[in-house]
């Protein structure tokens, strides 16, 4: 049984040898790779039912409901897309790999407790704040973009179909289809965390809210950009859907960096004081507190016997 390292520690700062560092670091990662692999074997018996929950809104969005021998004689302005699996071992390849991505997604408490267990130790106490309050708004904000994308992929679906040729029949593979919704799941759910390094920046003193502000013209435009790039449509509503949340995000954390600034330069007891005026020194004595007592004089007769002053 794997045994944590920081149980011998006594340094109240987290300090530790290289060594044990490194075995903290072996411990952190066997559990989070078995939590995974446990989630991942768990997932594997409902990976049908994970496969549903993507693949239902294309289906009833594009997915043709009759057969190919009726597609042959359907009207050619009606576009469909018949969802296949290509491939003997191909259902295979594919439960593993949505039983790992599964894992990997539902076992995401478990390793980032243990990320954040190491490095918490290196941490001041307001370092700590802000990271648990990063990590807490990171989580719903990437839900949130994930969320977009899942409801924009039935109406991007619909509008490419549509560019499909007249007579031709259109095959989806399933494992492709997966991985774009992945895919775009991922974009969104990571555009979605712009406003949230923007303030990280800001708190860390790299960032100002002044100049945040300053970018408002810039941002609009790259995010608007970013968005007719991500979206895999030519529709301007996926677009703003995607661009109209960011933008508002983008606003509420000038906003907040604003305040942040605001809050510090009034906490700054020189901020009264102009760029030549030395600031006051406080030459208030302070306690020294308890002195270490001498060696008796023995023992300071035989460190001079053995050629060392008083100074060593």
């Amino acid at each position: 049984m794997l045994k944590s390292a920081r149980k011998k520690e006594k340094d109240p700062e987290g300090r530790m040898p290289l060594g044990e560092h490194l075995r903290e670091l072996r411990n952190r990662l066997a559990k989070s790779v078995l939590a995974i692999v446990v989630v991942a074997v768990v997932a594997a018996f409902y990976y049908r039912d994970i496969i549903e929950v993507f693949k239902h809104p294309i289906q009833d969005a594009i997915g043709c409901k009759i057969s190919f021998a009726e597609l042959a004689n359907k009207d050619s302005r009606q576009q469909c897309a018949s969802i296949t699996m290509s491939g003997l071992v191909g259902p295979f390849t594919l439960m593993v790999k949505v039983s790992l991505v599964s894992g990997l997604v539902l076992a995401s408490p478990v390793w980032l407790y243990q990320l954040w267990a190491f490095l918490a130790p290196g941490l001041h106490k307001t370092e700590k704040k802000y990271a648990l309050g990063f990590v807490a708004a990171g989580v719903p904000l990437f839900a949130a973009g994930g969320f977009f994308a899942y409801k924009v992929l039935p109406s991007a679906a619909k509008v490419l179909i549509e560019f499909t040729p007249g007579g031709v029949d259109n095959l989806l593979p399933l494992d492709e289809l997966i991985d774009l919704v992945t895919r775009l799941v991922v974009v969104f759910g990571l555009s979605f965390e712009l406003p949230l390094l923007l303030m990280m920046l800001n708190f860390g003193g790299v960032l100002s809210g002044r100049r945040m502000l300053g970018w408002w013209r810039g941002m609009i435009m790259s995010v608007t950009v970013f968005s007719a790039v991500a979206t895999p449509t030519v529709d301007p509503f996926s677009m703003f859907l995607l661009a109209g949340p960011i933008i508002v995000l983008y606003f509420i954390a000038v906003g907040v960096a604003l305040l942040n600034d605001r809050r510090k330069r009034e906490a700054n007891p020189d901020r009264l004081l102009s760029d030549d005026e030395a600031a006051p020194l406080d030459l208030t004595p302070q306690p020294l507190g308890d002195s270490e007592p001498l060696p008796p004089l023995s023992e300071q007769g035989a460190h001079h016997r053995a050629g060392y002053d008083d100074v060593t």
